[in-house]
């Protein structure tokens, strides 16, 4: 008889997640909004490139729908700036906006596209994206956009290796890409993997702190107090699977 799914959900928590990869040189992040990588998963990016390898981002939208006291023009550049600013913060510093809008993100061709475009123009051999599915846990529905665009990238991934698909990709000079070799889901509710954090959390809490004028509406708590409370957190959630060591969780589709 088959494991309830209760019963197989606790046994996959039990297990102890496995060190990311480290085979590969470079990486490309691609999310939704602005602070995604931030709450998400910055603290490993800035052990990344402390490491020498190479991480840039992606993001679909400019987050102007983020900020309810702001109206979308006046809060696109500054939460473009803030993030710029936060990738910095960890080694990052290609950084790029699709300019999809805020909220309404959909899956389809288009989107797919424009992402099979930037990986075939990073050729990266990790993908890093967020929480695509519909949960964050049990009874915290994840948002639109975080689940479409974190299918597509599943979905685009494939489409940057087939030259079939898209052609029109061809045309412009980007050749097909099958070079990668893992894609990382953070923050997704069965990790699988984690990046050891312990040395990297303060510039992690930085980077999160950049995006001050997000944070100041989200919360009466200076921005780098509600950063550090939230990452501490969310690095300590796992610990125990990990050898009890502050830890960025992944789940990873690829290779073993």
């Amino acid at each position: 008889m088959d494991e309830p799914p209760e019963l197989l959900e606790d046994a996959t928590m039990a297990d102890e997640l496995k060190p990311m990869p480290q085979d590969w040189r470079r990486a490309l992040a691609i999310v939704a909004h602005p602070d995604d990588l931030e709450y998400g998963c910055s603290a490993a990016v800035a052990a990344w490139t402390a490491s020498g390898r190479e991480v840039s981002y992606l993001l679909v939208t400019r987050g102007e729908a983020g900020i309810d006291g702001v109206a979308p023009a006046d809060a696109a550049p500054l939460r473009e700036s803030e993030q710029i600013a936060s990738a910095a913060a960890v080694g990052v510093h290609s950084v790029e906006f699709l300019g999809y809008r805020d909220g309404v993100v959909e899956h389809g061709l288009p989107l797919r596209q424009d992402l099979a475009r930037a990986i075939r123009a990073h050729r990266p051999g990790l993908v890093i994206t967020l929480n695509h599915h519909d949960y964050w846990g049990p009874g915290s529905w994840n948002s639109a956009d975080h689940r479409a665009v974190g299918r597509a990238v599943l979905d685009a991934v494939a489409d940057a290796a087939n030259r079939w698909i898209f052609p029109e990709l061809l045309v412009q000079g980007y050749e097909p890409w099958s070079g990668v070799r893992w894609i990382g889901i953070a923050a997704a509710p069965n990790p699988t993997h984690a990046v050891d954090v312990t040395a990297t959390l303060d510039r992690g809490v930085a980077s999160l702190s950049a995006h001050r004028t997000y944070l100041e509406a989200l919360s009466d708590e200076p921005s780098e107090q509600h950063a550090r409370s939230f990452l501490e957190s969310a690095t300590s959630e796992h610990a125990n699977r990990f050898g009890g060591r502050a830890c960025v969780t992944f789940e990873l589709i690829g290779e073993e």
